[in-house]
């Protein structure tokens, strides 16, 4: 063996076999270092030697100076350079000798490191052959000793699948002594304790271990289970349970008797075992689903199960398919009977269990399962006979809305939503909604009474003076829409929409066919009411179009069109942006039917307006007095065909169009009115100062109250007939100096702020002049 440093040193060796060249490398090197540090040295004495005269003349000249006294220095100068080279010169000495012996002692050092080198690289070759030798002769023990250590983890194997038999068969035998002296809730303790085990043992590879397991655990599961299970039916038959009446379930609620205190016991520690036996149970076997079903509930709901299918399943009368009610109701009679019992006695059990499941829901639950086999089997029977179809939809529906709002049934639970959710029943449903729709607006339109507002009596409510037919299809579209937002699906309910959609383009085609009817008598009553109808349509889905429900189906269409590629980017970015509306395509379409029945009205208004004013347009202006030769101004007698026309019209309308539309009405009147007034009437005449004053009085005092009862300011709205009226009137001097300014305006220097002053802002400078020039009362200038 070789001592530690010597170890280390052989490692160094064999680390670095290349260490000997690499002395004389080292070497060499030293040689070349020395003798570029000697030409270096040489070199610098040369440079001293030619600045060595400078130096001496600056350092005399620093010492000296120009002053001669100072040359009495010189001789302590001479002294002091001379130590000091003689110093220096000992300092060289010493160094020129040190030099050589340093070399020297390098040298020899490296000589010795190489003898010592080649010693351990002659040691290391020894020593790798005698470990080759010694390790081909223990070859064949390890050999033996691998196959041994192989054996003995073969035995441990056994040994550790001998002790879980072992364990298992433990375990097995306590459950079997345990029952053996009835106590069952022990049994189960140990039956949970084996599942964990066999839960621990799923990654192992042993399949006859993990089979025995399991068979083991499914036995005394299934024995457990039955035994539980007959002792649970025992309890609750001492309750007298299922509650069949609503009596019953209060009897059981309020029961004081002596045994009552043991019988609860005993019910909550079989429920309690029940519940630890199936949470086992499932995540032993990972069965668990959102659908589970405990079954401690399936034990409860059982004798109801039996009770259900014997009066609705087979040949029993009260097995009606026409009377989907019965079942349904005696459903919710059920879940209605038991729910006391439920929340006073089996909750809190559950929740000292730490258990997050709700006792009445899982028991709504598991009666709606019955439901959905009962609504799977009945309703291929009855799919394509329309009014028995229809009667079950609309019973199935009526269950939905009671279960949900009087018994709290989650929307995330099974329903019978989900079954006319599939595919054939939903389009049959689909098809029924849309042929009884149709039915029902043909008999309102058909109706005596279809154009007739039922509130027409009642002022406050009849603002909108809604024909009966309008009102009757919007309770329609509100019914299906009732009838269909529980669905369980965004593309269903989609779907329902598109159907609306449908009714109502198909309900404006028909107002649209009987309007032409009446086209020829645009104020009669019903043309009104036609109107209206499609004023209100038209604001109730305006309104729908910002209801929650509407909105969401806004975003499932956006996520659907998206999907589809069906819209342009700019009607996707509307829809997200909210600036429109999934009813906005058939708003427009009522909104355009809206404006032509209006544009209609007042087209035939105006044109009996325009035929009673023909004597009006022939007043002779230029000839009538002036307002200080009459004693009172009175009405144009010609003006009143017009005036009388105009106010019966719109007293006429008034009371049959709803206010929003009469509004709209005549200000579409009062635009054309205008426009005519001035254009036939005004620019169509002359006037002198009588003339002038006439048409102003007829105007102010006489046209425009007649709009006063509609608006404050009524001229405001005949702001061509009222301007031209004060451009007439203005005071002889007033007018003249009008005129001159407009004559002397120009595109730069417009006469804007001196129409301003007298009250124009409508007309144009070129209206008011020739208005000025229909002025026959100018004085005479003599020009």
């Amino acid at each position: 063996m070789l001592p530690a440093g010597e170890i280390g040193k052989v490692r160094a060796a064999s680390c670095c076999p290349e260490s000997g060249d690499e002395m004389k490398n080292t070497e060499e090197k030293s040689d070349m270092n020395i003798a570029a540090l000697v030409g270096r040295e040489q070199l610098m004495q040369d440079r001293d030697d030619d600045q060595l005269p400078l130096n001496v003349s600056a350092f005399i000249e620093k010492e000296v100076g120009n002053d001669l006294k100072s040359l009495k220095k010189l001789g302590k100068l001479i002294e002091q350079m001379t130590e000091n080279k003689m110093k220096l010169e000992e300092q060289v000495l010493t160094i020129s000798s040190e030099i050589p012996k340093r070399i020297q002692s390098a040298l020899k050092d490296a000589e010795e490191s190489q003898q010592v080198l080649n010693q351990f690289l002659e040691q290391e070759t020894s020593l790798f052959s005698s470990i080759t030798s010694h390790l081909l002769t223990a070859q064949p023990w390890m050999d033996d000793l691998g196959a041994m250590i192989n054996q003995i983890e073969e035995i441990e194997q056994h040994l550790t699948y001998l002790k879980w038999v072992s364990q298992i068969e433990e375990l097995s035998d306590n459950i079997q002594q345990y029952l053996m002296t009835n106590n069952v809730p022990e049994a189960a303790s140990i039956l949970v304790t084996m599942t964990e085990l066999d839960i621990k043992l799923q990654e192992s590879s042993c399949t006859h271990l993990l089979s025995f397991m399991r068979a083991t655990v499914k036995f005394w599961h299934k024995i457990l289970k039955d035994k539980l299970t007959s002792d649970f039916e025992e309890i609750l038959a001492q309750l007298h349970w299922p509650f069949i009446t609503h009596t019953q379930s209060q009897t059981v609620g309020i029961s004081r008797s002596a045994s009552a205190p043991e019988v609860y016991a005993t019910l909550e520690t079989l429920f309690c075992q029940l519940l630890k036996l199936q949470a086992s149970y499932l995540c032993w076997s990972g069965k668990v689903t959102k659908t589970t079903s405990y079954s401690v509930f399936v034990i409860m709901l059982t004798p109801l199960q039996k009770r259900f299918k014997y009066h609705f399943r087979g040949n029993r009368q009260t097995n009606v398919i026409s009377k989907p009610e019965w079942y349904l109701a005696q459903v919710l009679m059920w879940i209605g009977n038991h729910a006391h019992f439920l929340d006073e006695k089996i909750q809190p059990i559950l929740e000292k269990a730490d258990s997050a499941v709700n006792a009445r829901l899982e028991f709504s639950r598991g009666l709606m399962m019955l439901i959905l086999e009962k609504l799977a089997s009945d309703i291929p029977c009855l799919l394509y006979d329309d009014n028995l179809f229809c009667h079950l939809v609309d019973e199935v529906l009526l269950f939905e809305r009671e279960l949900h709002s009087v018994h709290g049934y989650p929307s995330t639970f099974a329903s019978c939503m989900h079954i006319l959710s599939e595919e054939t029943c939903f389009q049959r449903w689909l098809t029924v909604e849309r042929k009884f729709a149709l039915q029902k607006m043909d008999s309102m339109l058909s109706s005596e009474a279809a154009w007739v507002s039922q509130y027409k009596d009642i002022t406050d409510v009849d603002e909108m003076k809604v024909p009966n037919c309008a009102e009757v299809f919007m309770t329609l579209l509100l019914v299906i829409t009732d009838r269909y937002k529980n669905l369980p699906t965004a593309p269903r309910k989609l779907q329902f929409l598109e159907l609306q959609k449908d009714l109502v383009d198909d309900f404006r085609i028909r107002l649209t066919q009987v309007m032409k009817e009446e086209t020829r008598a645009s104020l009669d009553f019903r043309y009104c009411a036609i109107l209206n109808a499609v004023n209100y349509i038209s604001t109730v889905l305006a309104d729908w179009a910002d209801n929650v429900f509407f909105l969401q189906l806004q975003q499932a269409a956006l996520e659907v069109f998206a999907e589809n590629n069906v819209l342009s980017k700019l009607q996707l970015g509307q829809l997200a942006s909210m600036e429109s509306s999934v009813f906005d395509d058939m708003i427009n379409l009522l909104e355009r039917l809206k404006l032509d029945m209006l544009t209609r009205q007042v087209d035939h208004v105006f044109r009996e307006v325009k035929d009673a004013a023909k004597l009006y347009k022939k007043e002779r202006w230029l000839s009538l007095p002036s307002q200080s030769e009459q004693a009172v101004m009175s009405l144009s007698s010609s003006a009143c065909p017009l005036l009388l026309t105009l106010r019966d019209r719109l007293l006429q309308l008034e009371q049959q169009l709803c206010f929003s539309l009469f509004r709209i009405f005549w200000q579409m009147l009062v635009e054309k009115l205008d426009v005519y007034i001035y254009q036939e009437i005004i620019l169509a005449n002359h006037f002198n100062e009588g003339g002038a004053a006439q048409l102003q009085f007829d105007m102010t005092r006489n046209l425009f109250p007649l709009f006063s009862h509609y608006c404050k300011r009524p001229e405001n709205y005949f702001k061509h007939v009222k301007e031209a009226c004060i451009v007439l009137n203005l005071n002889t001097g007033s007018a003249l100096l009008l005129k001159d300014v407009l004559q002397s305006a120009s595109e730069h220097l417009p006469a804007t702020a001196a129409l301003n002053e007298v009250g124009i802002y409508k007309l144009a400078q070129q209206d008011v002049e020739i208005l000025l020039n229909l002025r026959t009362n100018w004085p005479n200038t003599g020009k």
